[in-house]
């Protein structure tokens, strides 16, 4: 079995998501499985070329290959998270590289569709930049550029606000996280001279039971209570994270967003 990144850090340095992974959560991404598979049904994927910016552990590897793709690719800048995931992908025909999602070295225009999660939050706005113009020069001519990541609601939200929960957020799962409104969203895309034609969101409820339960089912449900019982380092760590997401709970959303390059 492949080693998960991060695997030998304290839980009180470790990057909350991979320490979650850690524990045995599957679906790490701030809208849920339902907005996830939601994206990927609006795409269409049987039978294109589609390239995973940072696909993490894998799990929407998967669903992507259940759509039967013509091919796959995989892109993670950490090497273990890469292996990980090509022992996923391998069987079906697919392959990651360990490459920065900012600069892939895979050929202009060689993707139907080019899908990343949970990863554009964690970048400034200048690596959010390059991340979303290297994802425009993989597209075809029409092709989709698809996102699912956290977002700050209402697009009015008062900006000293939207940077307290920031920095709270930083604090907490130990990554510069910098989640941005939709309207901020949408903006970044287009600047990259791509066209926005869907947009969905669901609530940011990564550590709420009922949707743990409704993204990993009651059996891991038990294995992740059991690690959390036997760990109390990352037992307090976690309860820490949740504590911050149900305070923002108003002003935190997942958002995943299509976005087509012109023809």
């Amino acid at each position: 079995m492949q080693t998960l990144p991060q695997q030998n850090r304290r839980p009180e340095d470790a990057q909350g998501h991979w320490l979650l992974a850690r524990l045995g959560k599957r679906v790490l991404r701030p809208g849920g499985l339902e907005l996830t598979t939601g994206l990927l049904d609006r795409l269409g994927l049987t039978g294109t070329d589609v390239v995973e910016l940072a696909p993490g552990i894998g799990k929407t590897a998967e669903l992507i290959l259940r759509s039967r793709p013509a091919s796959y690719v995989g892109v993670d800048a950490d090497p273990s998270a890469a292996a990980l995931v090509a022992d996923i992908v391998g069987p079906s025909g697919g392959r990651t590289i360990t490459a920065d999602a900012a600069d892939t070295g895979l050929p202009a225009a060689s993707a139907h569709v080019v899908i990343g999660e949970a990863m554009l939050t964690m970048q400034t706005e200048r690596g959010k930049q390059a991340i979303i113009a290297e994802a425009a020069r993989l597209l075809r001519p029409g092709g989709c550029y698809a996102i699912h990541e956290l977002g700050l609601q209402p697009d009015d939200l008062d900006p000293s606000v939207g940077e307290e929960i920031r920095k709270e957020l930083a604090r907490t799962i130990k990554v510069n996280a910098r989640p941005l409104t939709a309207s901020e969203w949408r903006r970044l895309l287009t600047d990259a001279g791509l066209v926005v034609e869907w947009t969905g969101t669901a609530p940011m409820a990564l550590l709420n039971l009922r949707r743990n339960l409704a993204d990993e089912g009651l059996g891991r449900v038990l294995r992740i209570a059991w690690n959390l019982l036997r760990n109390p380092g990352a037992r307090r760590r976690v309860l820490t994270m949740r504590r911050t997401f149900v305070k923002h709970a108003d002003h935190l959303t997942g958002i995943a967003l299509i976005a087509r390059k012109p023809v």
